[in-house]
């Protein structure tokens, strides 16, 4: 009797055991395989929805090699309204700034020129192949998920082009637009729109200058570096000539010509439209059509010494085109949509700023343009 108890408590003993193996090696199996998912590339295997022209969806997948967008710029060189045209399309989502991309690539920035930092990250196996490689699944998660999907995505923060022979490295396929406007206009802008710029005192035009001068040549220096992946874009023949310079930009990033580009303003708010930030301070001026309104309103309002001295404060202003003594500048003359575009927007009271401002006192002259083996335009004013 004994012996068959005994007997029975081995049996059950074994078929418990048997049950329990079971169940952990299933365990095991199962977080065994997800620990290989998560060592994959962050966003190597990520699916999203497409956006098409005809609402239909498709799955896509996001990862380092596909051909991103980054618009960039010294703050208010027209960035925004950039990305609202290009939002327009159809097929491309840029959408608003997430401020966080320009802070991690100055930090990753910060990390590589000291010497004493990189070495301990090196000691700690935190490698730049390491590092690029989180830069690569972070800055990627960012620019996908924090707006709709969409065949070609884009980012648009100002100063992220200050790292782009970086982002160029860990992005292979990626291609940049760079904004340049006046760097009088832009710090007026920033100055009487009271728009804080890490760095930029805003109650002195000198300072100001100065650090534009400083940023803007970061930028377009690393942008004629990377050849046929950055296209700079002055502001004014953006706003002049928007057809045209759309053409040759969506050329440039091999993007079908659509005809939405040229009315952003029509789209704003909608589903697959353009979505605009309400706390960034260029988003009152790009629910209007492309206009003039903004192009030379910061002659008379610089201090007298700042304008003797602007051949000295700002030299990138000849380099990039600009003739550092007009004063009024001759950016040219628009076209014929953009003039009815800007009387519209007068006649509606949005702001009494005469169409024939942009021009020189008395001048027929149009803005002689010259082109660089880059593909870079550079105006010279003709007055």
């Amino acid at each position: 009797m004994i012996g068959k108890l005994k007997q029975n408590l081995l049996v059950a003993c074994l078929v418990i055991s048997s049950v329990t193996v079971f169940y952990l090696g299933r365990h095991a199996m199962e977080c065994h395989q997800r620990i290989e998912e998560r060592s994959q590339p962050l966003l190597g295997s990520l699916h999203a929805t497409l956006r098409t022209g005809n609402n239909l969806s498709s799955p896509f997948v996001y990862n380092k090699d596909m051909p991103l967008i980054f618009i960039g710029g010294v703050p208010r060189s027209g960035t925004t309204l950039m990305r609202a045209m290009l939002d327009a399309h159809p097929e491309v989502r840029c959408g608003e700034e997430t401020r966080v991309i320009p802070r991690i690539l100055a930090m990753k920035q910060m990390w590589s020129r000291s010497g004493r930092e990189k070495m301990r990250l090196d000691e700690a196996g935190v490698t730049d192949e390491v590092l690029d490689s989180a830069m690569q699944a972070f800055l990627l998660e960012i620019i996908v998920k924090h707006g709709e999907p969409a065949t070609y995505l884009c980012n648009k923060d100002p100063f992220a082009l200050k790292s782009l022979t970086y982002l160029a490295k860990i992005f292979p396929r990626a291609k940049f637009i760079l904004m340049i406007r006046d760097g009088r206009a832009s710090v007026h802008s920033m100055i009487s729109r009271k728009v804080t710029i890490a760095g930029f005192d805003l109650n002195s035009y000198r300072d100001c200058l100065t650090k534009w001068n400083r940023a803007i040549e970061t930028m377009y220096t690393q942008c004629l570096e990377a050849a046929d992946k950055c296209l700079p874009v002055h502001y004014e023949q953006l706003v002049l000539h928007p057809e045209k310079w759309m053409r040759t930009l969506l050329k440039f990033l091999n993007i079908p010509w659509n005809e939405a580009v040229l009315h952003h303003e029509e789209l704003i708010g909608k589903a697959g439209g353009v979505s605009l930030s309400k706390v960034e301070r260029s988003t009152d001026q790009v629910i209007k059509p492309v206009n003039v309104e903004a192009l030379s309103k910061w002659v008379g309002k610089i201090p007298v010494d700042v304008l003797r001295d602007m051949p000295v404060i700002a030299p990138m202003l000849a380099r990039l085109g600009y003739d550092p003594h007009a004063n009024p500048p001759n950016y040219g003359r628009p076209d014929p949509r953009v003039l009815d575009n800007t009387r519209r927007n007068q006649q509606e009271g949005a702001n009494q700023v005469p169409v024939d401002s942009v021009l020189c006192p008395g001048s027929h002259h149009r803005w002689a343009l010259r082109t660089e083996s880059l593909g870079a335009i550079r105006p010279r004013p003709s007055c």
